[in-house]
């Protein structure tokens, strides 16, 4: 396995200019709020609904945000999540649930940053597998290895939100990494997941080195989210990722 030289992606940051890394500190109260924010800044167009309650479209997963815990932004989710349906969200606080929801799945999540990355070359890749930029045409296998490995939603329009890479034996998809929220100075690294019969060969590590060359490229920080026991926190701390804060994910269902 081979790590980057540190200075060539110090140095993609210092000439993408001042500007770049000042918007990134600046904004960096953004993530507090990442998916309402990213429904505002980043992903914009392709928002539902308003300002008390936004979402992505469900052919892109249940993400949605909200500038509160109101009751006023909780009325404003329920056209969104529509009849008995579920969607996503990222609290500060624990969720304060009304009346006509109910939690179908919560927990803490570790929010963590990248300023100084230690990436991972792709020739560590083992004989005969090859990394390879994702298309429209590798969506079925792209959900299929989603659907199998849970890395978080992956649906048959996720693949919009950024560039995907997967590692490719054949034409068999064995790994894959993208880009899903974006703010301004920050985009998110996701969908991390490795077939089961691939694992231990380092495939999620370079998968994720080429998606956060791309963020660096943009004059961007890479940012991730996962569940604070995922024991693959151990390989995104060795990428140079720290934490930020804590939040809390809300998976809550309608009651109607």
């Amino acid at each position: 396995m081979h790590l980057s030289p540190m200075h060539s992606y110090q140095g993609v940051i210092k000439r993408s200019g001042n500007d770049d890394s000042d918007r990134s500190v600046s904004n960096e109260e953004l993530l507090d709020n990442p998916i309402w924010n990213s429904l505002q800044n980043g992903h914009e167009s392709l928002a539902l609904g308003h300002d008390y309650a936004r979402r992505y479209p469900p052919a892109i997963g249940p993400l949605a945000g909200t500038p509160d815990q109101s009751l006023g932004s909780y009325e404003a989710l329920r056209p969104l999540a529509g009849p008995g349906g579920m969607i996503a969200l990222f609290f500060q606080d624990p969720p304060v649930l009304p009346a006509g929801w109910m939690l179908f799945r919560g927990g803490l999540l570790t929010q963590m940053v990248c300023r100084y990355p230690k990436l991972i070359d792709a020739c560590a890749l083992h004989d005969g597998a090859v990394l390879r930029r994702l298309d429209p045409a590798n969506v079925s296998a792209m959900v299929e290895l989603a659907s199998l490995t849970e890395p978080g939603p992956f649906r048959e329009r996720t693949i919009e939100l950024g560039c995907y890479y997967g590692v490719m034996e054949g034409e068999r998809l064995l790994a894959m990494a993208g880009q899903r929220m974006r703010v301004p100075g920050f985009v998110e690294v996701s969908a991390v997941c490795t077939h089961p019969e691939a694992r231990g060969k380092g495939y999620a590590g370079i998968l994720m080195s080429r998606v956060m060359e791309d963020i660096l490229q943009e004059g961007a920080t890479p940012l991730l989210h996962a569940f604070a026991d995922n024991p693959a926190i151990s390989l995104y701390r060795k990428l140079g990722f720290v934490q930020r804060r804590v939040l809390h994910l809300a998976v809550i269902k309608r009651e109607d």
